[in-house]
């Protein structure tokens, strides 16, 4: 097999990571994107590595019984929803093995019954945040430029996948719900209407940089816009327009950002109109009331919101807490997880490295009226040592949520040196989650795993793996 070889009956096998899927041609693994398990295809091949060798779809010969017709404009061009194609039962089942696979090829682990996923009850406009970049140039279809459209022309929407300086106009979106695709829609016209400058991903030149978007399940909105340079009469102009076309925006927040990337924990977010926070809810752990959650600009929350609550319930069943116990939660961001479990243990203590997001969490626990929890900001492989331990007690309980990387090696030694009954390790990454749990269990058995579907129509899955000394 050498690049640029037709195939003309390649049978799709099954799904794979990063929304392809997989056949076998002579034994080789063959990589295939928007394609669906089950598929007959004429295919040419694209790339050929020694293991595997990729290849795009020319033709599709028998369809699958698995695919559906993709439900968004913009399925062939953006990287959000590039399952849409497959029904979302076989979707479930493909994340369900790539929890197993990991967990037993990456960290060689033994496991018990693995728990059927849970699926997310909404498989579109699930997401509470957005992000959208502006750019004076938009991206063409190979469709567009034979049709002599040219792309100096200013945009508003999403990174074509793997290009830092392409982005692809958006005109509607299913990935959040309304007001989303009103807002973005009228600041693109309204900006346009007025001549602002679009900025150039490349020279770093103009005015209009990016739009964030968030939504909360009580229907607050909050809108972050950031801008290149100082021009005040732009931005009044602006932000008072969409809060004025936009009522429904509960805070109006912009950012004056002269650096070289769109990343904005460093900088100051001015408030313009509204409060500096939106609010969320989520129902208690034993559904007895309801919780609240303070979400300001820098804040993490998880972005499906009602499949959040399903997360954090069943890692809080499958801990089992005891009213006398001491739990910490590690990697807490704005305390969601802490506050979410603190009724039913003694005390939790809350460790993150951004600081603003430990701001937050305290300022979660006084709206709850919890009054059990404690949050201390730093990095955690510095932050959690035998000195923190003699000082705030040593753990029965850990749980620990990090980001895609997974944890330092240094506080998966440290987390085994604290030695809790148990530990419930939540990931988004079931490798990395594999790599970890691979040293936890030279002192810890496996006592449950519950993958979780927070994304629908994307290869990722949460997962929960709950713990116990032996």
């Amino acid at each position: 097999m050498k690049k640029g070889d037709q195939l003309d009956d390649l049978y799709i096998e099954s799904m794979a990571a990063e929304g392809k899927c997989l056949a076998k041609v002579e034994g080789k693994v063959v990589f295939v994107a928007d394609v669906a398990p089950g598929d007959r295809i004429k295919a040419q091949v694209t790339k050929v590595k020694s293991r595997y060798a990729d290849a795009k779809m020319l033709e599709l010969i028998t369809p699958s019984s698995h695919r559906l017709v993709p439900f968004c404009n913009h399925y062939n061009i953006c990287g959000g929803c590039k399952w849409q194609h497959v029904d979302y039962q076989t979707q479930l089942q493909f994340k369900q093995q790539q929890v197993i696979d990991n967990l037993e090829r990456i960290g060689g682990l033994n496991l018990p019954q693995v728990s059927p996923i849970l699926a997310s009850s909404k498989t579109s406009h699930y997401r509470n945040k957005l992000d959208f970049t502006f750019s004076n140039r938009t991206w063409l279809t190979h469709d567009d430029l034979k049709s002599g459209k040219s792309n100096q022309q200013e945009t508003l929407g999403f990174h074509v996948p793997g290009m830092f300086d392409k982005v692809f106009q958006v005109e509607e979106c299913h990935l959040q719900p309304e007001p989303s695709n009103q807002i973005r829609n009228l600041i693109y016209h309204f900006c346009i209407e007025n001549r602002f400058p679009f900025f150039d991903l490349r020279t770093q030149e103009g005015f209009m940089r990016t739009l964030t978007i968030r939504t909360t399940n009580m229907g607050e909105v909050m809108i972050i816009v950031q801008f290149a340079y100082e021009q005040q009469d732009w931005i009044k102009q602006l932000m008072t327009y969409i809060t004025t076309a936009v009522p429904a925006i509960n805070s109006a927040n912009y950012i004056i950002n002269t650096k070289r990337n769109d990343t904005f924990g460093d900088l100051e977010v001015i408030c313009f109109k509204g409060r500096p926070y939106i609010t969320e809810q989520m129902s208690a752990a034993d559904d007895n009331g309801k919780l609240q959650f303070r979400i300001g600009p820098k804040s993490f929350y998880q972005t499906n919101a009602d499949q959040a609550y399903e997360l954090y319930r069943a890692a809080w069943q499958m801990a089992a807490f005891k009213d006398d116990e001491l739990v910490y939660d590690l990697y807490t961001g704005t305390g969601t997880i802490a506050n979410f479990v603190a009724r039913h243990v003694k005390h939790v203590v809350g460790l993150e490295y951004v600081a603003e997001a430990i701001e937050d969490a305290k300022i979660n626990s006084e709206i709850n009226q919890i009054h059990n929890t404690s949050f201390f900001a730093g990095d955690i492989k510095d932050l959690l040592d035998e000195a923190f331990l003699q000082e705030h007690g040593r753990p029965d309980v850990i749980i620990t949520d990090p980001p895609r990387a997974g944890m330092h090696e240094s506080v998966t030694k440290m987390i085994v040196q604290a030695n809790p009954e148990k530990i419930i390790y939540i990931s988004c990454n079931p490798a990395t989650q594999a790599r970890d749990l691979k040293i936890l269990c030279e002192h810890y058995k496996i006592m449950a795993v519950q993958p979780v579907d927070m994304f629908p129509h994307t290869s990722h899955v949460e997962n929960i793996v709950s713990l116990k000394r032996i």
